[in-house]
């Protein structure tokens, strides 16, 4: 099996060429977005390298230039080192840019005007090009823009806590940088209808900042609309009850419930053995059950420490009760649904990668093999 593995020509962005001069997590996931749908993606890396192929865990090889952490938003890439601060490296990205649909950008504002890579330079060169360009906090502030100090001041932090009085805790993976990546995503396929009707490229620009606020969802808006300022409830709903609090069974499994209608409830109350749950006034319907929370969630707890929890979860889906078990990472990767989204290894690289695109369709395939994580300049 060859390390390069040619694209399908059925995949949607097969001739498409994607030229990425970003770097970390949002720029390159947008990349390997595009890269797993046929396109060509080309990673320009200075000298140094990308930073995340030093990222490594305790666990890797001390000298390994492909790290967990690179391996998961560079794969189906080829990778070229040139120091743009170079007049021969600003030459090159020139002449790429002449052949190039998409680049992918996340320099602070100001810097590829520094180096001769923003819009405008590359666009006079090639005005069918699409600019994607990520920042932290928007084009006029030249604040970096790192995640973990974003889930800080989009207040995503303080929700995420067991309570009022607990330490606010940080999301375990660069959300602001998925989240934004995302956003990027759709701006630059937005961008890609427009150029079928006009032939011209655009500028789509996006930041940390503005992708954590558009994410907020109905915590923003309940303050928007009442004035409330959301509190962190640890895992539970502002506006359902039970949903999302973890419990512990009588075998061990942590388990959580997502109840969202009275007759959900009712079902659960009759798996549980206390129909009578269901009829009395508190928690008859869920704005009783949100009133009255901490009453059904000591309840709770206490019934469902005493009872099986795989025989719980099965009784539930059999009657349409949303449940589940609260998995590990290796538990989710390893289930049996989760197979379609695992890249297979390749000899370059002998370790599954995770696909960037989970949707599907029957006009295209999906791309059986993607090439391994490249090395640098490879």
């Amino acid at each position: 099996m060859s390390d390069r593995i040619s694209p399908s020509s059925d995949l949607p962005f097969q001739g498409l060429r994607v030229l990425e001069l970003a770097s970390v997590l949002a720029g390159p996931q947008v990349g390997q977005f595009f890269a797993e749908l046929g396109a060509e993606v080309l990673k320009i890396e200075a000298p140094a390298g990308d930073v995340t192929r030093t990222w490594r865990t305790a666990a890797e090889a001390p000298n390994t230039p492909v790290t967990a952490y690179f391996s998961c938003a560079n794969w189906g890439k080829h990778s070229r080192v040139l120091d743009l601060t170079t007049p021969a490296g600003r030459a090159e990205i020139h002449r790429l840019a002449l052949t190039t649909d998409i680049v992918l950008a996340s320099y602070k504002p100001g810097d590829a005007e520094k180096l001769g890579v923003d819009y405008e330079t590359l666009a006079a060169l090639n005005p069918r090009l699409l600019y994607g360009h990520i920042t932290g906090y928007g084009p006029h502030t030249a604040r970096a823009g790192y995640d973990a100090v974003l889930q800080a001041e989009a207040g995503f932090m303080h929700l995420n806590a067991a309570g009022p009085e607990a330490a606010p805790q940080k999301m375990p993976v660069a959300l602001m940088d998925l989240l934004t990546a995302h956003q990027l995503k759709a701006g630059l396929l937005t961008a890609l209808y427009q150029r079928e009707r006009t032939g011209r490229g655009t500028l789509v620009q996006v930041s940390l900042l503005d992708s954590a606020l558009a994410s907020l969802a109905n915590q923003a808006a309940t303050y928007l609309v009442t004035g409330h300022d959301p509190q962190p409830l640890g895992s539970g709903h502002p506006s359902i009850v039970p949903y999302g609090t973890v419990y512990r069974a009588a075998d061990g499994v942590r388990l959580l419930l997502a109840v969202g209608a009275d007759r959900q409830f009712q079902q659960l109350c009759a798996v549980l053995k206390r129909p009578g749950w269901a009829e009395d006034a508190r928690f008859r319907t869920n704005p009783a059950r949100v009133a009255h929370r901490p009453e059904l969630e000591a309840l709770l707890h206490e019934r469902i420490a005493e009872v099986s929890g795989a025989a719980l979860l099965a009784e539930l889906e059999r009657r349409a009760v949303p449940a589940g078990a609260v998995r590990t990472v290796a538990e989710a990767l390893e289930q049996e649904s989760a197979r379609d989204m695992l890249l297979p290894p390749q000899p370059a690289f002998p370790h599954r990668g995770l696909r960037t695109v989970a949707f599907r369709s029957p006009a295209w395939p999906v791309a059986a093999e993607v090439a391994a994580p490249p090395q640098p300049g490879a």
